[in-house]
């Protein structure tokens, strides 16, 4: 199942509205490299963890 990492459950001073979807390995480094890139978070395997606990799983979408 494809997995969502939404900055919009975050808390943020940016107000990031950034989603990311995919696998859930490719989510996870994505999420990761955003966090560090603009929310100056540093990359470590306890920030990638968190966000692995935030994923949810994505929701089909309906035609």
């Amino acid at each position: 199942m494809r997995k969502v990492a939404d900055c919009r459950d975050m808390p943020s001073e940016s107000g990031c509205t950034l989603t990311i979807s995919g696998e859930e390995d490719e989510v996870v480094r994505a999420a990761a490299e955003h966090a560090a890139s603009v929310h100056e978070h540093t990359d470590t395997p306890e920030l990638r963890e968190q966000i692995r606990g935030m994923l949810k799983d994505e929701q089909p979408v309906m035609h």
